[in-house]
């Protein structure tokens, strides 16, 4: 069993995680995905909109994602990748190069972006809505996850 693991934030779920997770999960037969804590945003000075047990929860309906690990700093890749039995660690391409030292212990992938969507682009267009717009977004995602769970089932 050839086994893929990647890592993000995955806040504002979008067309372009969905596409990233399925070619990652093409790459063998057990995807992993470590998903950052909120805790670890807050360390690199990032925030989310949506809390780690919901975006957690939004990947686990996705039917490439076998587990869902929470990522709370830098330096466990290595040990996960040991824990897990990786065989490769897949990424985006913006992060080309930052993985390379993974390389002794599996194969390093650097898959390239959907073009035209981030979430940093998302929350760039979206940083002037006002608190309740963005509990209607929040209320949105609700409305997502709960259709992600109808496809999962």
């Amino acid at each position: 069993m050839k086994v893929v693991l990647t890592y993000g934030t995955f806040d504002i779920f979008h067309v372009g995680h969905v596409r990233l997770l399925r070619r990652l999960k093409a790459l063998g037969d057990r995807l992993i995905v470590g998903l950052s804590t909120d805790e670890f945003n807050a360390l690199k000075g990032k925030s989310a909109l949506m809390r780690f047990e919901d975006r957690r929860e939004v990947l686990e309906a996705v039917d490439a994602v076998d587990l869902v690990i929470p990522e709370s700093s830098w330096d466990q890749k290595i040990d996960d990748v040991r824990e897990h039995n990786v065989d490769i660690f897949g990424i985006g391409d913006d992060w080309e190069g930052k993985f390379d030292f993974l390389k002794p212990h599996c194969e390093v992938v650097y898959l390239s972006r959907t073009h035209g969507i981030s979430s940093s682009s998302i929350k760039a267009l979206t940083s002037g809505l006002s608190i309740e717009n963005i509990q209607q977004m929040r209320d949105s995602v609700e409305v997502l996850r709960n259709v992600l769970k109808t496809f999962g089932d």
